[in-house]
């Protein structure tokens, strides 16, 4: 009897082991499950690299498609999500709004930064959009060119919210051959900013606004003597009899460098560069592109991006493109052959994110600060309306006018970016009232040739306007900087030289511009449905969780986002 009680406790014990052990191993499971949820839901991006090409159209993803390779725009395109109708919602679409509203996330009219140089009605001087008198130029001494920072942009950007949400552990460096397109995507409380000074040697540079002297990277960089290895002659990547998809070499609607007497391949750059401000001939090359990503993988390594648990953000601008279009024009072999190279920047680019920071690690985004028109010579050969505009002819019309009507010349102080700004005092002597000034102004400026709309600020102000050019100035208008009048070149018509390109309208060939996502968190897809610049913003900070910009009207993008 003993021993079957004796049978029955060890068996019951048995199972009880048994249950234990099993509930045991069955808790390992699930703590080890969690484990693992909780590594995969950590696994937030180490780092965001955002990409600005300076005077970027939107057709040049598809116009010079056949020409790139598989791992750069191809690879973003391919793996990552394609905003394929991305567009400017303001007008003026110059570099230094493009850049501050990519990173804000909203328009002129509330971050300040309405051009890139605006006539200042306070002060009654003009004023650059990155300047700071009460800066150092630090890289190079007693140089304008340093004497710079974020001070003008009024409203937080992405970046500054991620510093803000990590307690300032997340870093952030924008880099451009331009100062703006290096210091207003980086924003306020960015850990460093830096731009080509070319004048002398080829160095990039910072301001005193960042810190009192260089990195240690940025000194190696520049010691380096980077920049003397792209002092050679540029002549297109691939044989120019393949470069079908832009206009003959040789044509009237180029312009050229100082020192060369045709607009054609090849460009010896150390024999131009005397007459081309030294080093300075590089940004209007492919090869400042090159050296650009040279810089951004330097700093990428010299700022350790990526490295540790709080996410990392990288500012890159490649402005190169922007001097190339404004010198040779969008239907350019110079251009084609900047984009050809460009494509191999990105994808140089991607293959050091893979190295240094890993594949699955980062985010990238890629966008423009504004696009471009044809020229407008080329486009009247072609039969399409175009135009040249003379704004020194306009401000005799209106001094003219202003005289007969009111008795005075002095009624306009300025006129510039499609704004008249008057002289308040001199309207309050004459006993007039500006509104009555405003609306005379609409009238006599529809009646002059070239110009299709006019708004006065009285509308701007006291209006909403919902969709077209209205919107798109009202968007652009910030009641403290802008002026009294705006108005709007008919389309295609340009106050530029009868070569090369530009832009600054709210006109589809300047405000559609590319939109690609691609890494951590993003979905593989295109869209063909309508997305704004001021989204961008939004949606990387969803994509980090945290802070929209402070004045962001933008919204995140959120089919985008596979979260």
């Amino acid at each position: 009897m003993k021993k079957v009680i004796t049978l029955g406790i060890l068996s019951v014990f048995f199972v009880q082991c048994i249950s234990v052990k099993q509930k045991t191993k069955t808790e390992h499971k699930v703590v080890q499950t969690q484990t693992n949820t909780r590594t995969s839901s950590s696994s937030k991006v180490k780092l965001v690299v955002g990409i600005v090409v300076d005077q970027m159209r939107y057709d040049y993803l598809t116009r010079f498609e056949r020409k790139y390779g598989e791992g750069g725009f191809k690879r973003m395109i391919s793996e990552g999500f394609n905003c394929k109708n991305n567009h400017y919602n303001y007008i003026p679409t110059y570099t230094g709004p493009g850049h501050a509203s990519v990173y804000t996330g909203t328009t002129p009219a509330n971050h300040g930064i309405i051009a890139n140089n605006w006539y200042d009605k306070f002060t009654k001087e003009d004023v650059y959009c990155a300047s700071d008198s009460n800066q150092k130029s630090i890289g190079v001494e007693d140089k304008y060119e340093g004497k710079m920072s974020p001070h003008r942009m009024q409203t937080t950007s992405v970046t500054d919210q991620l510093r803000l949400d990590t307690q300032q552990r997340g870093k952030v460096i924008g880099i451009a051959i331009k100062d703006r397109g290096a210091i207003l995507p980086a924003g306020h409380a960015a850990n460093g900013a830096y731009w080509f000074y070319g004048k002398d040697k080829g160095y990039w540079i910072t301001s005193s606004y960042y810190r009192d002297n260089l990195p240690g990277w940025v000194q190696d960089f520049n010691a380096s003597d980077e920049a003397e290895k792209y002092m050679k002659p540029w002549n297109t990547l691939y044989d120019i009899a393949n470069y079908t998809e832009s206009d003959a070499d040789e044509n009237s609607y180029e312009g050229t460098f100082r020192g060369k007497n045709d607009t054609s391949f090849p460009y010896d750059l150390n024999a131009l560069k005397d007459q081309n401000g030294g080093f300075d001939i590089l940004k209007g090359t492919a090869y400042g592109n090159n050296l650009t990503t040279d810089f951004a993988i330097a700093a990428i390594k010299g700022e350790q991006l990526g490295a540790d648990e709080y996410p990392d953000f990288l500012a890159v601008s490649y402005s190169s493109t922007d001097y190339v279009g404004h010198k040779f024009g969008v239907n350019s072999k110079e251009i084609e052959d900047t984009y050809i190279r460009l494509d191999k920047d990105i994808e140089r680019l991607l293959i050091a994110l893979d190295e240094e920071v890993g594949k699955g690690n980062y985010t990238v985004f890629l966008t423009a600060d504004h696009a471009a028109v044809h020229v407008p010579s080329y486009l009247q050969d072609q039969k399409i309306p175009s135009g040249y505009f003379d704004g020194g002819l306009l401000k005799k019309h209106l001094q003219a006018f202003l005289q007969t009507n009111y008795g005075s010349e002095n009624i306009i102080t300025n006129i510039s970016n499609g704004q008249i700004f008057f002289n308040h005092d001199e309207i309050k002597r004459l006993g007039r009232n500006a509104e009555e000034i405003e609306n005379a102004l609409q009238k006599e400026l529809l009646a002059y040739k070239q110009i299709a709309k006019v708004y006065t600020r009285h509308s701007l102000t006291t209006s909403e306007f919902n969709y077209g050019i209205a919107s798109a100035l009202q968007k652009g208008f910030h009641q403290k900087r802008s002026g009294d009048v705006c108005f709007v070149l008919d389309v295609a018509t340009i106050s530029y030289s009868r070569t090369g390109s530009t832009h600054g309208s709210g006109f589809n060939y300047d405000t559609h511009v590319p939109l690609l996502f691609y890494g951590n968190g993003i979905r593989q897809g295109a869209t063909w449905q309508r997305t704004e610049i001021t989204d961008i913003a939004p949606t990387i900070s969803a994509l980090l969780e945290i802070s929209l910009p402070n004045a962001a009207t933008g919204n995140p993008i959120h089919y985008v986002l596979k979260k």
